[in-house]
């Protein structure tokens, strides 16, 4: 994500590398290629342009601290500045009235159906709505069918009127069924077309007009850039939408779209795809996304998501457990499934500051503990249970059993066995130097 923004901006720093203070003259060729950068990455040339002349006039403004130099002072001004251009804070989706409807729109193909389904996840698991979706794309072959099998998967109800063409009759009456079900959020998707056309726009309008939704969100595929933030403003000219959503934004290296579209049309981005499963969505978070920009990564977003995943009962039985050293492979492999809830690997690691440009490089398969859950798998119930006993005879039948290795086996082992007395010391520590001594094998003479 913004790969080749964030190097051309951490090279324009560089350009402040030796010198003392900050002056007209040694940020002009650092400001230059800033706003190089952002044109180079989609960003609207007035855009670019504002944006540099903003950094500059907070840089020359600013009392250089004699700790802080040139360079660093520049990258916090211009962070500061980018988490301003894309917003500056998060902002809530409104969920107001019996029910609140929430209204999709946006071109076809910019993923409008997959973040109904996304944003019904979101509000049945995180907020406990009561949610329904109606099927109102009443012209893309299959998009119907599509709806209902996100419906399935996420477990929230689908309302669709087979053979009836209207969309805005179809709205109107989901709004009606979900009153009569007691569904407290009401998602209505609607068509899109190949192109801005006048027929859409009336469609769209009308049934806006008809349902009064408490939030219009517009739907935008994050990878078309500079055609995304003139989309959007044909699309405020005539909605007036409360919100953008950037969808594909994972695919998106360079963020013209992300960086443009609130200058453009003074809406707040509220929400952002990151890729293709259902919990793949997130709240906008204008300073997070500015601190990932520029390599800083995102440790807001990184608890937040820990905090999603986080069962205090399971917390509570886990110490327990450590505390008398019964830490066995069901609660290991019960920590991998968390983890893996957070989201893509590498994406997480990102968001640890310093680790993203670390190992931006590195492939890092988001099947990474497919082999170690294997070998778990593979192992009976009472040898998770008992790691200990694992001996011989079992490693080699556990290897067999989850192709892979004796080596791979015994080095899962031998890890593990580490981990668990690592945890189990520090769950105990009263003492830390005595936790060292022991962590050596050694006594103190």
């Amino acid at each position: 994500m913004f790969e080749n923004l964030t190097d051309k901006l951490e090279r324009s720093f560089k350009i402040l590398k030796g010198e003392g203070r900050i002056t007209e003259i040694n940020i002009a060729e650092t400001l230059k290629e800033i706003r190089r950068a952002l044109i180079d990455a989609d960003v609207n040339y007035k855009v670019a342009k504002s944006f540099t002349d903003e950094v500059k006039q907070k840089a020359l403004g600013q009392d250089v601290l004699k700790a802080v130099k040139p360079g660093q002072m520049m990258t916090k001004i211009v962070r500061d500045e980018l988490a301003e251009l894309m917003g500056g804070t998060a902002t809530d989706i409104k969920l107001e009235g019996t029910p609140a409807v929430i209204l999709i729109a946006g071109l076809q193909g910019s993923g409008k159906t997959t973040f109904s389904g996304k944003l019904a996840a979101m509000l049945k698991s995180k907020k406990g709505r009561q949610v329904l979706l109606v099927a109102g794309d009443v012209y893309r072959p299959a998009a119907i069918d599509q709806l209902k099998v996100l419906g399935g998967q996420i477990g929230v109800e689908v309302y669709t009127e087979e053979g009836n063409k209207n969309p805005v009759q179809i709205a109107e009456n989901g709004i009606k069924y979900a009153r009569q079900n007691n569904c407290n959020v009401v998602i209505v998707d609607t068509a899109g077309r190949l192109a801005v056309d006048e027929a859409m726009m009336q469609e769209i309008t009308a049934i806006k007009a008809a349902v009064k939704p408490s939030e219009t969100l517009f739907v935008v595929d994050a990878m078309t850039g500079q055609d995304a933030v003139n989309t959007a403003k044909e699309f405020n000219e005539r909605l007036d939408f409360d919100g953008v959503v950037l969808t594909k934004l994972d695919g998106d290296t360079r963020g013209g779209a992300a960086l443009s579209i609130r200058a453009v049309v003074s809406k707040p981005i509220k929400y952002v795809g990151t890729g293709e499963k259902m919990e793949d969505i997130q709240e906008f978070n204008p300073e997070g996304m500015a601190n990932r920009i520029l390599g800083m990564g995102d440790i807001v977003e990184l608890a937040k998501r820990a905090q999603e995943v986080y069962d205090l009962k399971e917390a509570e039985r886990l110490q327990e457990k450590l505390k008398k050293n019964k830490f066995d492979f069901d609660d290991f492999l019960r920590q991998i499934q968390q983890i893996k809830k957070m989201g893509d690997i590498k994406d997480l690691a990102a968001m640890i500051p310093g680790v993203g440009k670390a190992i931006k490089d590195i492939d890092i398969d988001n099947n990474a503990f497919k082999g170690i859950e294997a070998i778990i798998n593979s192992m009976t119930p009472y040898e998770r249970q008992n790691p200990e006993i694992i001996k011989g005879s079992r490693r080699q039948r556990i290897a067999k059993g989850s192709g892979t290795t004796l080596q791979e086996v015994n080095r899962l082992l031998k890890q593990f066995e580490e981990t668990r007395k690592m945890m189990h010391l520090a769950t105990n520590m009263k003492n830390p130097m005595k936790m060292m001594r022991q962590m050596k094998g050694g006594k103190r003479r």
